[in-house]
């Protein structure tokens, strides 16, 4: 199994759900879920990355180490490239970035992206899932990827991409047969890229979209990508979702 660490990027101040990674699920908060999560994965470390000391208290009995980082981040790389450099890792040293927000994330998934980053020898690895129905593949919230031959990313895009001609000419209320592909949100790469990246400035196409995965396609570096082998449920973003994960949580236990 590839040696890797975890790191959960924790912001207070989301716009649609304040204070998120405090929000309870169960009676302990988001972060917490999370961070057990990764832990359960075989990570040598876990980290998170966050700019408020109420999210550090909350994992002070966890066993996670915690990185206090700037307020001023405007996504969760930048704030993990600080936390590479707080932690001191090594440019080699293999990084998991797990979203906040993904209380569910099964631990087999996060271990098959690392293990995709080293088997791969790319400048990323991440994860994608069968598109299923046609609502999803149509739905701009639903981030869409193709791939190479060679399991490499070739695009991503909010648009049901690939586009195919025939048969949405007659019909966009069923996939047609094919494989399109969902994005899921999870990385790795190592630590020194992870640095390199946060440099990078925005790419056009990243702007476009709003996909920030763009500005390493377009500057020229490889993302490959593997099917997630255990399913990801769908992360918290609304006061609904977190509603959501709630009544999952309770049919679990």
């Amino acid at each position: 199994m590839t040696d890797f660490i975890v790191a959960i990027p924790a912001r207070h101040a989301a716009s649609r759900l304040p204070g998120k990674p405090l929000r309870l699920l169960g009676g302990t908060p988001l972060v917490v879920h999370v961070a057990r999560r990764a832990l359960a994965a075989g990570a040598r470390e876990v980290w998170v990355a966050t700019d408020d000391t109420r999210i550090r208290d909350a994992l002070l009995e966890t066993g996670v180490r915690v990185a206090m980082t700037s307020e001023r981040h405007a996504s969760g790389s930048d704030r993990l490239a600080e936390c590479a450099d707080i932690a001191g890792w090594a440019d080699d040293t293999v990084v998991v970035n797990l979203q906040g927000d993904e209380p569910f994330a099964p631990p087999a998934g996060i271990r098959a992206v690392a293990d995709t980053l080293a088997s791969s020898g790319a400048d990323m690895a991440t994860l994608a899932v069968p598109v299923e129905d046609a609502a999803t593949l149509f739905d701009p919230n639903a981030v869409k990827l193709v791939r190479a031959a060679n399991g490499d990313a070739l695009y991503f895009s909010r648009a049901p991409i690939p586009w195919h001609r025939d048969a949405f000419a007659q019909s966009r209320d069923a996939l047609p047969e094919g494989q399109w592909l969902r994005h899921i949100g999870i990385y790795a790469y190592r630590a020194g890229f992870l640095r390199r990246f946060s440099a990078m400035p925005p790419g056009r196409l990243e702007q476009v979209e709003s996909l920030e995965q763009l500005r390493v396609l377009e500057a020229g570096h490889r993302i490959a990508v593997s099917l997630t082998p255990a399913p990801f449920p769908p992360g918290v973003d609304t006061p609904e979702d977190l509603a959501r994960a709630e009544a999952i949580l309770q049919a679990q236990a």
